[in-house]
């Protein structure tokens, strides 16, 4: 029997398993390889694959996107028993001491990853003045819009209004599950038209060098690190974005929940809140581009618009 890669087998795996998953798990499934497995252990005899080649290609992003570390390591164990059950491997695979080989994931790590928002202007400016890339364009956008990398990296031109100057996320790609409208800054607009003049189709990803692969998660990590940034994380601008809004400006603080898509916990309280705050939101996006946009050395002053108390 001719043992098949462990690229292979995954692809396998992945076609047999992936009519019984709903919306776009499936291509976060395997794209998940694609972007963080393959290319280290893809040409690997599957039954090669052992918990110390599994600790290898966990350490880069086990505690610098450590849910999706988790998750590709459960993907892995699917994949190593499906070749067992094909014959492939002989016995059945235990990765229960992967873990032991790679550092304890605590919530402090976590909280220790944003970029203060002062910061964050001087970082867009050197992202703006390097000569323009794929990468380069959607971490920017990331950034300007708060949202979350995948928001961003699966993003389709058919979700654009450019005219209106509204993106919207349908609810299969948010986290909670609920479709969310993004007011776009003129930033975010002037970014997104010139890149809708070099895109492959209309209706093909936004950020993507062919149209149908999007970019992986470390790319625009890889950003941060090559600028000789270590400690921040491309979701902690999320977190830059919530402290810039406290601190700098008077709307409140469910206004910028909701330009992050934050789910109410309580649920009485999201059954009476109808609005989403669309306008406040627009103002509110504006006046974040505007601190990204404002020269490195200046911190914008505690002035709200009019409409923000109103």
């Amino acid at each position: 029997m001719v043992v098949p890669s462990f690229e292979r087998a995954a692809r396998e795996c992945y076609d047999a398993l992936k009519e019984g998953w709903k919306n776009r798990r499936y291509a976060n499934w395997i794209s998940s390889f694609e972007n963080h497995v393959f290319p280290l252990i893809g040409s690997r005899p599957v039954d090669q694959v052992d918990s110390a080649l599994v600790v290898e290609v966990l350490t880069p992003i086990w505690l610098e996107i450590p849910e999706t570390a988790r998750r590709i390591l459960q993907r892995i164990g699917s994949v190593l028993d499906f070749a067992h059950i094909k014959g492939w491997l002989e016995e059945e695979a235990s990765l229960r001491s992967v873990r032991k080989g790679l550092p304890r994931q605590t919530a402090k790590t976590e909280h220790l990853k944003a970029m203060p928002y002062a910061e964050v202007p001087a970082f867009m400016a050197r992202l703006a003045a390097a000569s323009p890339t794929t990468g380069r364009d959607a971490l920017r956008f990331t950034i300007y819009n708060a949202v979350r990398s995948n928001e961003t990296r699966l993003a389709v031109w058919t979700e654009f209004d450019l005219d209106e100057g509204i993106w919207t996320i349908p609810g299969e790609r948010m986290k909670a599950r609920e479709t969310h409208v993004v007011p776009l800054s003129a930033s975010t607009i002037t970014l997104l038209r010139r890149r809708w003049k070099e895109r492959v189709s209309d209706d093909d990803l936004v950020f993507s060098n062919d149209g149908e692969k999007p970019i992986s998660d470390m790319t625009m990590t890889k950003l941060m690190r090559d600028d000789g940034i270590k400690g921040a994380t491309v979701h902690g601008f999320r977190s830059a974005f919530t402290d810039w809004a406290a601190e700098r400006t008077d709307f409140p603080k469910e206004v910028a929940d909701k330009a992050l898509a934050h789910k109410l916990a309580n649920q009485v309280e999201a059954a009476y809140r109808r609005t989403d705050f669309f306008d406040k939101r627009r103002e509110l996006m504006a006046r974040w581009a505007k601190h990204l946009d404002s020269p490195p050395a200046t911190i914008e002053t505690n002035t709200s618009p009019k409409s923000a108390s109103d």
